[in-house]
């Protein structure tokens, strides 16, 4: 990855854009990238856009971790990063005075092991 930051789109079966991701703040020597993503639809998040989103970080990429910076208050997308596996730590006033921000990372080890990951469910049948 030589741009500085790298985006996917997913579309509805109507054309419609359904959310974007984007993969920035890239460091190789770290093997780190970061993610953003947002949506208009909840019904975007499909197993295989997971799987490609995470393909091009570990595969693509080359990476050992990515990170999601996210608000405190954004119950959603808290939700699902920890349903997915990503691990946690909450730092006070990162975002503002009154406004606390996660910070979010997932390894490649842990993508490996993850149930959403379409290559360990196919690796164990």
């Amino acid at each position: 990855m030589t741009d500085s930051a790298v985006a996917m789109g997913v579309s509805e079966d109507n054309g419609r854009l359904a959310g974007a991701v984007v993969f920035h703040n890239y460091e190789p020597r770290a093997g780190v990238i970061e993610m953003s993503a947002a949506s208009l639809s909840r019904r975007w998040l499909t197993r295989p856009v997971l799987q490609r989103m995470f393909d091009y970080v570990f595969d693509d990429a080359g990476c050992q971790m990515v990170v999601m910076r996210v608000s405190e208050r954004n119950a959603p997308m808290i939700r699902i990063a920890r349903a997915y596996g990503f691990s946690e730590v909450l730092i006070p006033r990162l975002r503002g005075r009154d406004h606390n921000e996660f910070i979010f990372t997932l390894t490649d080890d842990d993508w490996k092991a993850s149930r959403f990951n379409r290559k360990c469910l196919s690796l164990s049948h």
